[in-house]
């Protein structure tokens, strides 16, 4: 649910008028003569909840909810992947009102290029297909359309121009309050010691995502476990912040070994 997501509040009112409110409150559209933004796309690093706001969508109206990966359409064989966008919107136009959540949409949608290989051909022969059931001459009805990237960067500009994607909605990492928010979310079932400050452990996680902050989380139960313990002490998290940096330094060294 909504609840569910922490810092995001901006974005959660977006999404909402993007892709309840026409299906809730279409009267609304017609009584001030617009019509409703016809998708939205969400981009931002990896683990920021970008999928989740999905979720919360699927969850929260009451239209048929649609998921596909982009890399599913991408398929081996000339004309199987335009096929299967057909078949999608043709699934969705007999379920209406339909929500279709295509995650990580730059596996077929990214920029077009002078390639000659059949391989890249046949992507941007499925990214045509996708573009003409997105904006073509047909009326795509109670149809709304989300789709998620964490490569921004890579998508081809015909994808992203009003008509297709309405609003552009950026995902950040939390700033101190929601990353305070996310931690009270994800410790909400754990049995935490009366003293911890959730407030003074998230102001100590600058660039964490919110995932990183849910692994955060389970680690410090693990360090409680470890010692025997059912409750989980503010030494559990700072101790499960400390491992998961050392981590990412590790990482790092490895990147810049292998460069």
């Amino acid at each position: 649910t909504y609840e569910d997501i922490g810092g995001l509040e901006e974005q959660m009112q977006e999404v909402r008028e993007t892709v309840e409110m026409p299906l809730d409150r279409p009267e609304m559209f017609e009584k001030v003569g617009i019509d409703p933004p016809s998708g939205v796309l969400l981009y931002g690093p990896p683990g920021t909840g970008k999928t989740m706001l999905a979720k919360a969508v699927a969850n929260e109206t009451n239209a048929s909810f649609i998921k596909m990966a982009g890399s599913e359409l991408v398929q081996k064989f000339i004309g199987e992947g335009a096929r299967l966008v057909r078949d999608l919107f043709k699934l969705a136009a007999e379920r209406e009102p339909v929500v279709i959540f295509i995650d990580e949409i730059d596996a077929v949608a990214s920029k077009r290029t002078d390639s000659k290989t059949s391989g890249d051909a046949e992507v941007q022969r499925t990214m045509m297909q996708l573009l003409s059931e997105m904006d073509g001459f047909d009326d795509r009805g109670d149809i709304r359309i989300i789709a998620a990237t964490n490569r921004f960067d890579m998508l081809d500009e015909a994808i992203l121009r009003p008509g297709r994607f309405d609003r552009l909605i950026e995902v950040p990492e939390p700033g101190p309050e929601g990353r305070e928010r996310i931690l009270e979310i994800h410790t909400a079932d754990m049995n935490v010691a009366d003293g911890v400050d959730l407030g003074v452990v998230a102001r100590d996680l600058d660039g964490y995502s919110g995932a990183d902050i849910a692994s955060l989380a389970t680690e410090a139960g693990m360090f409680a476990i470890r010692d025997g313990r059912t409750e989980v002490t503010q030494a559990d998290f700072e101790q499960a912040r400390d491992k998961l940096q050392d981590a990412d330094t590790e990482d790092e060294q490895v990147i810049n070994y292998q460069y």
